[in-house]
């Protein structure tokens, strides 16, 4: 049975190819507790945790990808964003892009307050803050005061998908993570369906006490995120050592003994950082959701432009881009199941993405006034292209170790990929190319796909070999293995 407390344990440093080594405390490596337990306890954690958190990543993705809406909500009378600020296509991208710039520089230093500071707390405090500043977008008038609030906005909203994931890292095995980190992610799909048919509604209210639709669009969005900070602050636990009692709390720790991260690790060093910075292989896990970022922020903004290429007008495309999110929240769900199931993150990833590029693909060859078969193609897309990222998740986290480097890893991997690689997605869907379908947004984000597909499979045939090597080489030892 796992001990009331935990040392630092060996294992915090153990890699593949090294042994798995016995608890500091206990001298065991197996866990003493039945699987009627271990379920018991996934589920009281699953139900405590899991709805909060997709909770919270569905408000912040709601708040993001909302401007997308409002760019072309009532575009019929001229009370678009857009056309209110008196910005070009141009510079409405520049204000879409700097969000991105934003959200990379700062994944990486948020990251690590979220361990310094406890998670509950600094979740709360972006919370509240990127709440509060898309209300802010509601009062711009010009292009200059949009592009700086969209700044602002990706300051407060970098550290929160990261940090979700590194969270999970503490109340999870690895094999156990995709799952869980997609069904948050997947509360980003069903708020691209929400946001949509929202947007559908509050296209309504446009006039309302003197304001266009988009203000209230930014005003109602924005203020659930601010209310629900309070829930945050004082209901997501932090780390099970903490927070769990009794027998399940032993069951906890036993469970990740060897594996999981640990409120009682030291925070990082130099050292820490650059064992992460310069293990090569992680680079291709980063490559691989960079090549996914581009399609992943161009859905995001865009899809209600698409769906207005499709044929359907100003608030029907609004309502247009529910089914397109629906279908990828079941998707990712089920697909990031399988992959955990069967220990294959890599070719579920490359899979999934090959659906994708299809998708895509489909959708440029085809005449642009195919509007019934390019919008099955759209759904297509978003499945295939949504659906591998959570395993891809997974996957980098299963394969780093220690507390301090889950975190680093988890932080460069989105900031690179979601900050950096969302980057592209603001510019190829170009509007003088709607009658014709948008071809090179179609064409780029089928080419990026086909790049995860490329990578995941190197990926999965790198960890291959080098665990055929490892057991070779252990002479019947135990050895940690890299997931697949």
């Amino acid at each position: 049975m796992a001990s009331d407390s935990i040392h630092e344990p060996d294992a915090e440093k153990a890699g593949p190819g090294q042994h798995e080594v016995k608890d500091s405390e206990t001298g065991t490596t197996e866990p003493t507790y039945t699987p009627t337990e271990e379920r018991a306890l996934l589920r009281h954690q699953d139900l405590t945790i899991l709805p909060l958190s997709a909770f919270i990543y569905f408000l912040c993705y709601l708040d993001r990808s909302n401007i997308g809406n409002a760019r072309i909500l009532n575009s019929s009378t001229g009370n678009d964003m857009q056309t209110e600020i008196g910005a070009t296509q141009h510079q409405f991208n520049i204000a879409l892009m700097v969000f991105l710039v934003a959200y990379a520089l700062f994944e990486v230093p948020s990251n690590i307050l979220l361990k310094k500071l406890r998670p509950s707390r600094w979740l709360a405090f972006l919370m509240f803050s990127w709440g509060a500043i898309t209300m802010g977008l509601g009062g711009v008038r010009s292009f200059p005061a949009t592009a700086a609030v969209r700044f602002l906005l990706g300051m407060a909203e970098a550290g929160l998908f990261p940090g979700l994931v590194y969270y999970l890292t503490f109340w999870y095995r690895t094999e156990e993570r995709s799952v869980r980190v997609a069904f948050i992610l997947a509360s980003a799909t069903l708020a691209g369906a929400f946001g949509g048919a929202i947007a559908y509604g509050i296209g309504h209210m446009n006039g309302a006490q003197g304001l266009s639709a988009w203000r209230w669009l930014f005003i109602i969005e924005g203020a659930p995120s601010c209310a629900s900070a309070v829930l945050v602050w004082f209901f997501l636990p932090d780390y099970p050592e903490e927070v769990l009692k009794g027998r399940q709390r032993e069951v906890a720790l036993a469970r990740l003994v060897v594996e999981g991260s640990k409120s009682s690790h030291r925070s990082m060093t130099w050292a820490d950082a650059k064992g992460t910075i310069v293990d090569w292989r992680l680079y291709g896990h980063y490559l691989i959701y960079f090549g996914v970022s581009v399609p992943f922020s161009s859905l995001s903004l865009f899809t209600p432009s698409i769906t207005a290429g499709l044929g359907y007008a100003d608030l029907q495309a609004q309502l247009m881009t529910v089914p397109p999110y629906a279908v990828a929240y079941v998707t990712q769900i089920v697909a990031s199941y399988s992959a955990d199931r069967f220990n294959a993150r890599g070719l579920h990833s490359a899979g999934f993405a090959l659906i994708g590029a299809v998708g895509f693909m489909a959708s440029a060859l085809l005449p642009p006034d195919a509007y019934l078969h390019r919008y099955g193609c759209l759904i297509l897309a978003s499945a295939g292209a949504f659906a591998c990222i959570p395993p891809m998740l997974g996957w980098l986290t299963s394969n780093v170790y220690s507390t301090a480097s889950v975190g680093l890893a988890i932080a460069i991997n989105v900031s690179f990929g979601a900050g950096i690689g969302q980057i592209p997605g603001v510019w190829i869907y170009k509007a003088e190319e709607r009658d014709r379908g948008f071809p090179t947004g179609h064409w780029v984000n089928a080419a990026m796909l086909w790049v995860v597909v490329v990578g995941a499979v190197g990926l999965r045939v790198l960890y291959g070999y080098r665990n055929r090597k490892m057991l070779r080489e252990s002479g019947g030892r135990e050895v940690r293995l890299y997931k697949l």
